[in-house]
C-alpha cells in the first residue's frame, strides 16, 4: 500500500501539460482541472468585457476626432488671417517705401533747386561787386546781399522742413494704417 501511495504522490507532483490560449504551460494536476474550469469561465468574460469597452471607446474615439475637426479648422482659419494681414502688411510696407522713394525724391529735386537758385545769387553778387566803383557801394551791396541770403535761407529751410514732413508722413501713413487695421482685428 506503502507503494501506491507513493505512486499517487508521485503523480501529483509530476506537471501536467496543459494548452491555455497562448502557451503550453507546466501545471500541477490539481491546477490543471482548475486552469481548464477558468479557461472555460472567462470566454464569457472577454465577451462581456468587450462590449462594456466597445461603446466608451467609440464615444471616445469621436469626440477625440471631432475635436481635431474643430482644431484643424479653426487652424485654417487662423492661418487665413494670418496669411490676409501680412498680405496687407506687405502691400504697406509696398506703398510705404514707394511713398518714401517719392519723398526723397522730392528732397534732392529741391535741394538742387535751391543749390541752383544760391549758386546763382553768389555769381550775381560777384558780378555786382566787381562792377562797385565805391567803398560805400560796396558796404551797402554787401548788406543787402547778406539781408536776401538770411531770408532766402529761412525759406528755404522752411520749405526742406515741410517737404520732409509730408515725405515722412506720406511713407509712414500706409504703415500706421495697416498697424492700426491689425491690432484693431486682432483685439
Amino acid at each position: 500500500m506503502a507503494n501506491s501511495q507513493k505512486k499517487k504522490v508521485a503523480a501529483k507532483a509530476i506537471p501536467a501539460r496543459v494548452k491555455s490560449a497562448r502557451d503550453e504551460v507546466l501545471v500541477a494536476p490539481r491546477a490543471a482541472s482548475a486552469t481548464r474550469r477558468a479557461a472555460d469561465d472567462t470566454e464569457t468574460i472577454p465577451q462581456v468585457g468587450k462590449d462594456a469597452f466597445i461603446a466608451p471607446a467609440a464615444e471616445i474615439q469621436q469626440s477625440f476626432r471631432s475635436a481635431l475637426e474643430k482644431g484643424v479648422v479653426e487652424s485654417r482659419a487662423v492661418f487665413t488671417k494670418a496669411k490676409i494681414a501680412a498680405d496687407e502688411t506687405a502691400s504697406a510696407f509696398e506703398v510705404s517705401l514707394t511713398a518714401a522713394k517719392d519723398g526723397a525724391l522730392a528732397i534732392n529735386a529741391k535741394a538742387f533747386d535751391t543749390l541752383r537758385t544760391n549758386a546763382d545769387a553768389n555769381f550775381d553778387f560777384l558780378k555786382a561787386v566787381l562792377a562797385v566803383k565805391s567803398l560805400p557801394d560796396l558796404v551797402t551791396l554787401q548788406s543787402e546781399f547778406a539781408r536776401k541770403q538770411a531770408e532766402t535761407i529761412a525759406s528755404q529751410a522752411k520749405d526742406f522742413g515741410a517737404l520732409t514732413q509730408k515725405a515722412m508722413a506720406d511713407a509712414v501713413a500706409p504703415i500706421k494704417e495697416q498697424m492700426t487695421k491689425s491690432f484693431n482685428f486682432a483685439l
